[in-house]
């Protein structure tokens, strides 16, 4: 019999302890079996070892990876000796008699051992939880803040477009000064309009047309005719002038000698628009070779120093600039047929590069800036261009008194319907825009500063003509203004006069 008040041994038959029963441990087992299940499919994701030696001690926070809870519960249990005695079937799984026997060296009992274990896999998890929510959230704020820096610099990219690069040639110092020639393009253009026409024939004329040129067919066409009556010699430049500017740069190259050796005179030089561009650096690259061919260059509304139209589109580093530029390769690599090259030599980027690479020769050859401004009038919103004509021979229905070759011949054969779209509406809105956006005056299409070579001849009609103005012919003509061909035999008379006063 055990003294009064001393414990009952854990041996001994009439000994009352207080312990688990063997179907209480499992059921305790299984709920923390459950347990574990619940936090591998919710919260608790995080794995721990797949298998625990029995009298290895606890594992750490290092340890806990690839295994489950509940493994690592079996584990912790399984390094305790009762729980050794229950897996062999010779004891239940926890007493909580104050029995030396079911105490761990240290004095500390088996239930306090496993409490303290699962606190501390618990506060590890949540230390590992909480790092690891740490680094998301900084993860994701960083990637956030890297977005919102990226979208405000293409904002303000965006924004700003080509304000500080309008009229860059103008703010370069070591570039020489422009002269105006205004008056005295006026007094030319008066005497022409008068009958009075100064063009030698001892020289080769040569007009340039400008980007899209080969879509226009009456481009220079009528220039060129009444060139003709007059009885000097003149040429269309037939370029592909949807291409680069320095291929169109070679090309004329050969053109010219071509138009030289073949004739024995100086060949005069007149583009408009990009095909200006094309001619002056065709001087640019080939001086050497073409001195002496040459004998002066006008550039007509030619964005000599870039356009914001071209730069505005082709910017990189904007909103929306891939897909813009994927747009305009659409346009003008399949639908037309050309290079993208020839939009983006004429942004500000190409030009400054250009320009400061090869140096035109103004101080050994006539050159004349031309450019002017478009009219934002309301008037102009409903005014009809005329790009070509349709004959009506293929859709007239023949007369029956008449044959096939004698209708060819009779006049209603030369009827034809013009075809007209709103070009001049297009270039106000447009000048309207360059307005409002960056306070610059222009064509439409080019900034009236940029349109100037440094060193030029400068000139500034007063009157309101848009880009498209050289390029289309409207259809209320008004006689009491000078029309795109008495305009360039003005310019061109211009030339020759600057170049004799070179030679003395």
């Amino acid at each position: 019999m055990a003294r009064h008040g001393s414990p009952a041994r854990a041996d001994h038959p009439h000994a009352a302890p207080m312990r688990l029963t063997r179907a209480s441990s499992r059921r305790h087992v299984a709920q923390a079996s459950q347990f574990a299940a619940d936090c591998r499919e919710g919260f608790f994701l995080t794995s721990f070892p797949t298998s625990i030696h029995p009298r290895t001690p606890p594992p750490t926070l290092g340890e806990t990876k690839g295994g489950t809870l509940i493994e690592l519960l079996l584990g912790i249990l399984g390094s305790l000796p009762a729980t050794e005695r229950y897996i062999r079937g010779e004891a239940p799984l926890l007493s909580v008699s104050n029995s030396t026997e079911d105490q761990t060296p240290n004095g500390l009992s088996e239930a306090i051992v496993v409490r303290k274990g699962l606190s501390s896999i618990c506060q590890r998890l949540g230390q590992q939880l909480a790092f690891h929510l740490r680094e998301l959230c900084s993860a994701v704020a960083s990637e956030i803040h890297a977005k919102l820096a990226r979208f405000l610099h293409r904002f303000w990219t965006t924004l700003q477009g080509s304000s500080k690069d309008i009229g860059w040639l103008k703010r370069t110092k070591t570039l020489p000064c422009s002269v105006d020639g205004t008056d005295r393009f006026k007094e030319l253009l008066y005497g022409i309009r008068n009958g009075m026409h100064h063009l030698p024939n001892t020289l080769v004329y040569l007009f340039i047309p400008g980007l899209f040129s080969n879509h226009s067919p009456l481009y220079f066409v009528n220039t060129k005719r009444i060139f003709s009556k007059m009885g000097l010699t003149c040429h269309i430049a037939r370029i592909h002038s949807e291409a680069s500017v320095e291929k169109n740069a070679r090309e004329l190259k050969l053109y010219i000698e071509e138009l030289y050796w073949g004739s024995g005179k100086q060949v005069l030089l007149l583009g408009h628009s990009k095909g200006g561009v094309d001619a002056a650096a065709a001087l640019s690259l080939y001086w050497s070779e073409l001195k002496g061919k040459v004998a002066g260059l006008a550039l007509v509304q030619s964005p000599y120093g870039g356009t914001p139209i071209a730069s505005d589109i082709l910017r990189k580093g904007q909103i929306a600039d891939k897909e813009t530029r994927r747009i305009m390769e659409l346009i003008i690599c399949k639908l037309i047929k050309g290079d993208i090259r020839a939009l983006e030599d004429l942004t500000y980027d190409k030009r400054r590069d250009f320009i400061s690479k090869h140096k035109l020769p103004v101080d050994e050859l006539p050159i004349i800036s031309f450019h002017t401004e478009a009219s934002t009038a309301p008037t102009m919103l409903v005014t009809l261009s005329r790009v070509a004509q349709a004959e009506l021979l293929p859709w007239l229905p023949l007369p029956r008194f008449l044959s096939s070759s004698e209708y060819a011949e009779s006049l209603l054969a030369s009827l034809k319907l013009p075809v007209v779209v709103p070009a001049s509406a297009a270039m106000a809105v447009s000048a309207l825009h360059l307005r409002l956006r960056y306070g610059e005056r222009s064509d439409g299409l080019v900034t009236r500063r940029d349109a100037e070579v440094p060193g030029s001849v400068v000139v500034r009609p007063e009157r309101r003509l848009d880009h498209a103005w050289m390029v289309h012919s409207t259809l209320r003509k008004d006689h009491a203004e000078a029309d795109a061909t008495q305009m360039c035999e003005a310019l061109m008379a211009m030339l020759v006069e600057i170049g004799r006063k070179k030679c003395c």
